[in-house]
């Protein structure tokens, strides 16, 4: 069917991605993906 609709679209490319409503498998594969920084401990600079 060519003629899909945007959330048919997108339901497949989920689907396609394995996509689910799990907040603990979406955590698991964010954690492989990206890695956040560790915050600096730096004062800001008041030289304005």
């Amino acid at each position: 069917m060519a003629n899909k609709t945007q959330p048919d679209r997108f339901r497949e490319a989920a689907r396609a991605l394995e996509c689910d409503d799990d907040e603990a498998h979406f955590d698991a594969r964010l954690k492989k993906v990206a890695k956040a920084q560790k915050p600096k401990d730096e004062k800001p600079d008041d030289k304005e």
